[in-house]
């Protein structure tokens, strides 16, 4: 089976790293949280701890169906300093297999040069890591195999985006009456 990988590193935000995981497990994907530390438990940037599923170095992600990174600071220039992470994202993209980010974390995917061209959102201000993108302020914007996100208030519909990419607007549209989004 295929797994959905979201990155946890130090100072995430949590409610974009959250309703990711909730949403595409209630919509039945297998999704993984991922540690960046040594440990498994990592703290929010409001300092909610979080137990993740597995540790970066002891993950295989060659089943890997996309990576989600979550924003928050430090935490998206935590996700942007681990090259292991920049490699894999390297070659998930390279493979063309879909990759997400919101809030801050879109940098990531700009500092490595691969939004160029490319539609893209983030938190304002952090337009001017995407490199070569177009940038649209858009709650969610989807660019070939790229899912931005604008912030925290964008959570929910960009996991709902995430969700339809990978099951559909109607398994999408029956997961939101359930949960009773518009």
């Amino acid at each position: 089976m295929e797994t959905i990988y979201v990155f946890l590193a130090e100072g995430f935000e949590e409610v974009e790293a959250l309703t990711p995981v909730d949403v595409l497990r209630r919509g039945g994907l297998d999704v993984k949280t991922v540690s960046m530390n040594k440990q498994k438990t990592v703290k929010g940037a409001h300092n909610v701890p979080v137990e993740c599923d597995v540790l970066f170095e002891d993950a295989s992600f060659g089943n890997a169906a996309m990576l989600i990174l979550p924003g928050g600071l430090p935490g998206a220039t935590n996700l942007n300093a681990h090259e292991g992470l920049r490699k894999l994202i390297q070659d998930m993209n390279a493979s063309q297999k879909p990759l997400a980010a919101i809030c801050a974390a879109p940098m990531v995917y700009g500092e490595l040069g691969l939004l160029e061209g490319k539609k893209a959102t983030c938190y304002p201000g952090f337009d001017k890591f995407l490199k070569g993108a177009e940038y649209t302020a858009r709650l969610v914007e989807q660019d070939g195999n790229f899912i931005t996100g604008k912030g925290p208030g964008a959570s929910m519909a960009f996991a709902f985006a995430i969700l339809e990419h990978f099951c559909g607007k109607e398994k999408a549209d029956e997961l939101k009456a359930g949960m009773m989004v518009e």
